[in-house]
């Protein structure tokens, strides 16, 4: 019986813990919509979901200001088109909870009421080619005509002006520490102090810098266990097409090395002794 893949164990991140203050969300608010200069603090509604679908995925960040309805989900330093539909799936979700948690009934003759929807991304890596704004019907069907799109602005400039723009430059100050010094606490330590030395996320950092360092230190811990269940799907995978094309007669046992150097002698001797006890 194959093993489950184990669920990921959600922590917080810089990013979830900055905006988790109202005070940090009304300023985000702020910087996506200048023009509302009277929105305030207790307008503003989290609506972050607890969890999704089935294996338990969460969004980043959902809230809500007046009629509108915020999704925004981040991506460091990689890139996928795919964030489309997560976003997607995440308003949907945000949607639901919001029909039951204002008592609405769709399966009634009363059109619901419903706030406006605007999807975000926030990314943090080396910008190339990416676009301001995604679209499923355009980059998942060629800008035909589908039944539902969804349209996502990408927020990635670096401006030391707005929350949003000082949270990208902590990301990239970041990265560039860690390519100093590597998966460690002077990287953390280093990244702060040079951000409140650019007075960028200066408040926050002063006020939460051992809850910030603590976090940055436990995301290092579980890159290094998913690296290493990574490593271990690999493994299995390449015993496993071993057996396979040994019991196909398309190698021999004592070609193993030659076919599949990744797997180490005692991988070697495992799948040797399965495939004679088959025999």
């Amino acid at each position: 019986m194959a093993e489950s893949t184990p669920k990921r164990k959600i922590r917080d991140s810089v990013f979830t813990n900055l905006f988790q203050e109202k005070k940090y969300l009304l300023q985000l608010y702020k910087a996506l919509h200048p023009e509302d200069g009277e929105a305030t603090e207790h307008e503003i509604a989290d609506v972050t979901l607890k969890h999704v679908l089935v294996d338990a995925d969460y969004n980043d960040l959902g809230f809500s200001v007046g009629d509108r309805l915020m999704v925004l989900v981040e991506s460091q330093s990689t890139w996928t088109m795919n964030i489309i539909i997560r976003a997607l799936m995440y308003l949907m979700q945000t949607y639901h909870d919001y029909f039951r948690r204002t008592n609405q009934n769709l399966y009634g003759s009363k059109k619901v009421k419903m706030p406006k929807p605007e999807l975000y991304v926030i990314f943090t890596g080396e910008r190339k080619t990416i676009p301001n704004i995604m679209s499923l019907s355009k980059d998942f069907f060629h800008g035909t005509r589908i039944s539902i799109d969804a349209e996502i602005k990408v927020l990635y400039q670096e401006n030391e002006r707005d929350i949003i723009g000082q949270y990208i430059i902590f990301c990239k100050v970041y990265q560039e520490q860690r390519k100093c010094y590597g998966n460690t606490r002077e990287a953390v330590t280093e990244t702060i102090r040079l951000c409140k030395d650019r007075n960028v996320l200066k408040e926050y950092l002063e006020s939460r810098e051992k809850e910030v360092v603590d976090i940055m230190m436990t995301l290092f811990d579980d890159e290094q266990i998913y690296k290493a269940f990574e490593n271990d799907i690999k493994q299995e995978a390449a015993k496993n097409k071993a057996i396979f094309m040994i019991q196909k007669g398309k190698i021999a046992i004592d070609e193993i090395a030659e076919y599949f150097p990744e797997l180490s002698e005692e991988d070697r001797k495992e799948i040797e002794s399965q495939v004679l006890q088959q025999v």
